[in-house]
């Protein structure tokens, strides 16, 4: 009997477990697709994952849009040698998703060196089958 309801309640928990859909592995591998891309300087794979109208709000408080955000990375003002994601949680709506993610971003700003760990909120947006950055927002974290 014991066996029985050890066996009925793991498979309850794994029938109630949420799996993740195809739309939520997209913007899973575009999370880690847009922390390559930023690491390798990859300026023409970045301007095509950013939406036109990118709201990018770095921990410090500073507000870039794509523009901005992309010049500062040309010109080195804005230079990350590592993001590591610890974790990420993704949320559909739609066409949209909200990813929640813990991170550890390094490297070098106008400020001078920074390691940070960050909590970071990303809001994609699906255009033409294509998952793009619409909004960034980190708040640093202990």
């Amino acid at each position: 009997m014991r066996t029985f309801l050890l066996t009925l309640t793991i498979s309850a928990i794994a029938f109630t477990a949420p799996a993740a859909t195809g739309d939520e592995q997209q913007v899973t591998a575009a999370e880690k697709s847009w922390a390559s891309a930023v690491i390798a300087r990859d300026f023409a794979k970045l301007d095509a994952m950013l939406t036109p109208d990118l709201i990018y709000a770095h921990s410090t408080g500073v507000i870039d849009d794509k523009t901005q955000y992309l010049q500062k990375m040309k010109t080195g003002k804005q230079n990350y040698a590592g993001i590591e994601h610890k974790s990420t949680t993704v949320r559909m709506h739609g066409d949209s998703a909200v990813a929640h993610s813990m991170i550890r971003m390094h490297g070098t700003n106008a400020a001078g060196p920074f390691d940070d760990n960050v909590m970071a909120l990303h809001l994609w947006v699906k255009s033409k089958g294509k998952w793009l950055l619409a909004a960034h927002q980190t708040t640093k974290v202990k």
